[in-house]
């Protein structure tokens, strides 16, 4: 699997799908290299534990979804995109999306600078793209783009090429905008999810960049999940040791491998093709594959599946859902 169902024995942050953060992709815009797609992808249409659908609602109205940029490589955010939602009402929802830059970029607040206000949430089939600017936003409903054998995963890596992901959705947030909006070199990216604290201010349930390993090598879950790139160092041993047990690697090229996974987020130069792990990640980029790779010491090199077909050529690029959530809206 990916990032979903990373809370607790394969649960959702929470018992909330709708904070479930699942994939991040980042890549130029097909035909446009001045531009970059950067997509966060949340909220599951199906849960594990327990098994069936979630809710139809796709993004929690009392949280705050947000992607984060580091241009410096401190692993510290520069830029945040912030996206808040409204509440879930007679089958609707709006979203806001603000920027954030400089050190304010780094903290937990929801404010910055209105990009587009009001944008409708995709319910449906069809995709319902808002435009402000240079900027071009979707939020809603999608067929999830991530493919694996989930349950050859669970069976020791025994894959048959069973796509669990096949005929599933999850809930996408798609951005287009200029390159220059990122800066002039290498960012590093990574996504999270907060909701409201007890006490006031923010509490970030999810966070991550890069698939699988937070689900699959992560010991001290609610620590990593709560925590920032600049401080992944401290998992190094964890992750160095679950290695060593799965993929049979000398101590010393654990540590080395696991230092190739931390920290936790997705590098990404916009004149650069996009290929994972190496430089962002397409929708077709097998992730999956990649990671099994690295766990297993290339003992295990694939899952036997594919991408899927339903990609779309042009914005929001994630194909169309399975299930459309559209409601007849009572006056």
């Amino acid at each position: 699997m990916s990032h979903h169902y990373s809370g607790p024995d394969f649960g959702f942050p929470q018992g909330d799908a709708r904070l479930d953060f699942t994939d991040l992709y980042a890549f130029p815009r097909p035909g446009d290299t001045g531009k970059s797609i950067l997509i966060m992808n949340v909220h599951p249409s199906a849960g594990e534990n327990p098994p069936g659908p979630t809710t139809s609602e796709p993004f929690a109205h009392e949280a705050l979804y947000e992607l984060k940029i580091d241009t410096d490589g401190d692993g510290v955010a520069d830029i945040a995109y912030r996206m808040h939602f409204s509440a879930f009402e007679r089958g609707a929802q709006t979203a806001i999306l603000r920027r954030v830059d400089g050190p304010r970029a780094a903290g937990t607040g929801d404010g910055g600078r209105i990009i587009v206000d009001g944008a409708p949430v995709s319910m449906g089939l069809e995709a319902r793209v808002t435009e402000a600017g240079d900027t071009r936003f979707f939020a809603g409903w999608r067929s999830d783009p991530f493919f694996c054998d989930v349950e050859g995963a669970k069976n020791k890596l025994q894959f048959t090429g069973d796509d669990f992901f096949a005929d599933k959705d999850v809930c996408s947030i798609v951005l287009e905008i200029p390159n220059s909006a990122l800066g002039t070199k290498e960012v590093r990216l990574w996504a999270r999810t907060l909701t409201p604290g007890e006490g006031g201010g923010w509490i970030q349930v999810e966070r991550g960049a890069r698939p699988a390993q937070a689900v699959i090598l992560v010991e001290e879950r609610d620590a990593y999940l709560g925590g920032e790139p600049a401080t992944d160092g401290r998992f190094l041993a964890a992750f160095a040791h679950a290695l060593e047990h799965t993929g049979g690697y000398t101590p010393a090229e654990a540590k080395r491998v696991a230092g190739t996974l931390l920290p936790d987020v997705l590098p990404y130069d916009p004149a650069r093709p996009a290929s994972f792990p190496d430089n962002g990640r397409t929708l077709t980029d097998d992730a999956f594959d990649s990671f099994i790779r690295i766990l297993t010491n290339g003992k295990v090199k694939e899952d036997k599946v594919g991408p899927h077909g339903d990609l779309l050529l042009e914005f929001p690029y994630v194909g169309p859902p399975h299930q459309s959530r559209v409601t007849q809206s009572v006056p």
